[in-house]
């Protein structure tokens, strides 16, 4: 029960900080979106733990939504490799085992290498923007030791790489793959100070290619970085 109560605080505090309107709509449609993204940002920003649970009565409290859009939206993260849904049991974030991790970065090292490259190829001058203030938000962050700001800036980094490249489908899968070891990631980046700077600069060189067109130089440097994401997480599970 104290596991249930602290990720609900956890939850609770993070949903006052982040909370957005709802809007005039109330369409069952609209209520999952809500619930499914609202969830998801929560699992991948707030500080929960990897096996914590997620009660589904709690959310709907919390989210102020009746229960059967926000068990839409945990089935829905459940296939996206976010919660685990244990029949007859509550929902958990999920806990992925080393080789699932580093499936998915594996994942991660075909598809975002591409994603870049035709990025640099047709990125728009409003995306570049885009994409320039988030890195800039999270060498700020990194300045005020702001954990959370440079996960969120971080986020918005890589959603406007997607939105950028003119293959959604690609874009599609990156971003999934992305958000099953977003936790991992950004923790493994969080507690160690100098992987935390050396991945904002990694992320500079990739904008610094995009910004100057050059598609080959983008993609070596999305290829580099995830190597060296890949060889942390494993050092990281492998020894804590």
């Amino acid at each position: 029960m104290q596991a249930v109560s602290q990720s609900m605080d956890e939850l609770e505090r993070y949903f006052s900080a982040h909370a957005p309107p709802f809007g005039d709509g109330s369409s069952a449609r609209l209520l999952r979106e809500v619930a499914y993204e609202r969830i998801k940002d929560a699992i991948r920003h707030a500080d929960l733990q990897p096996g914590e649970p997620l009660p589904e009565s709690r959310l709907s409290r919390l989210l102020g939504i009746s229960r059967t859009p926000v068990r839409e939206a945990l089935q829905q993260l459940a296939q996206e490799g976010l919660v685990q849904i244990i029949p007859g049991r509550v929902v958990t974030v999920a806990a992925q085992s080393v080789q699932e991790v580093l499936n998915v970065v594996h994942m991660r090292s075909l598809l975002e290498p591409e994603l870049v490259r035709l990025a640099a190829e047709s990125i728009s001058e409003e995306a570049l923007k885009h994409l320039w203030q988030a890195l800039l938000d999270m060498e700020t962050a990194i300045d005020n030791d702001d954990k959370e700001g440079w996960s969120l800036a971080d986020t918005h980094y890589h959603e406007t790489l997607g939105k950028a490249c003119p293959n959604d489908l690609l874009s599609e899968m990156t971003i999934q793959m992305r958000n099953r070891v977003h936790y991992l990631a950004s923790v493994d980046s969080q507690t160690n100070p100098a992987r935390l700077a050396a991945c904002t600069r990694e992320h500079r060189e990739i904008v610094e290619a995009i910004a100057a067109r050059d598609s080959e130089s983008a993609e070596k440097a999305m290829r580099q970085h995830i190597n060296k994401l890949r060889q942390s997480l494993f050092n990281r599970l492998s020894f804590g």
